[in-house]
């Protein structure tokens, strides 16, 4: 009786296009890994830009809610790069970007310029934050030299939100943010997600909140999380904190 075996070609075939298929998902998942944190920043641009377009057709409360978003992913991008070992030099520069188009721009546009001073007020706003992400830099590990600009931005939110866009608020808080970026005082990295426990559940509840809270509460919690940075960074926000 005669035993037929199958051509050694089938054979390095079918191993050949296994090895294929585990090499292509090696590197669909080093894809994944290297791209995971600049696609946050991706998200986040995507959110100013759509700021930038509701607070042009004046929904201004579409606008906040859509930079609260912004801050939230602002807050994981960075922690999600150094997790997975994925930090470069164009996912810093897409932070930056994003950084710019959402807590500068954006965030300006709720300023609701009605003349040339406040015009004025809001070119000053963005210069503050390109001035804040462009020059400053305390050297120093884990300390950033300026206050960040998602703190400032998710103020101003929070302010809008609560006083159905008052304006003068608005011009008094921010020009009171513009001096805080620009005054090159110290702020520590607070590293939300790298850090205490307590840390993570304030970050566990601003996305509840954006999600299921009214908006008085939630304005209430994101002005209580921004202030006590803005004001107390070290005695509370610090590393060791």
């Amino acid at each position: 009786m005669w035993m037929v075996s199958p051509p050694a070609g089938i054979f390095q075939y079918t191993k050949k296009l296994f090895l294929s298929k585990q090499v292509g998902r090696a590197q669909a998942l080093e894809s994944v890994r290297k791209n995971a944190a600049n696609a946050l920043s991706m998200a986040n641009l995507i959110m100013g830009l759509s700021s930038i377009l509701c607070s042009l057709n004046r929904h201004y409360h579409h606008s906040c809610w859509l930079l609260l978003g912004g801050f939230l992913l602002d807050l994981a991008d960075g922690a999600v790069a150094r997790q997975l070992n994925a930090c470069s030099a164009l996912g810093a520069k897409m932070d930056d970007f994003a950084d710019f188009t959402s807590f500068g721009l954006a965030t300006a546009l709720l300023l609701q310029t009605q003349g040339v001073l406040d015009g004025l007020l809001a070119i000053a706003y963005v210069l503050a934050v390109f001035t804040r992400l462009c020059f400053f830099s305390s050297e120093i590990p884990f300390t950033y030299r300026g206050l960040p600009c998602p703190y400032a931005s998710s103020l101003l939110v929070s302010i809008f939100l609560l006083t159905g866009g008052n304006i003068m608020l608005l011009r008094v808080a921010a020009i009171v943010m513009i001096l805080f970026m620009v005054d090159r005082g110290f702020y520590p990295h607070d590293k939300v997600l790298e850090s205490q426990l307590w840390k993570k559940v304030i970050y566990a509840g601003g996305i509840l909140a954006v999600l299921l809270l009214p908006t008085t509460v939630t304005s209430i919690y994101y002005l209580a999380w921004s202030a006590s940075y803005i004001f107390s960074p070290f005695a509370i926000w610090s590393c060791k904190a």
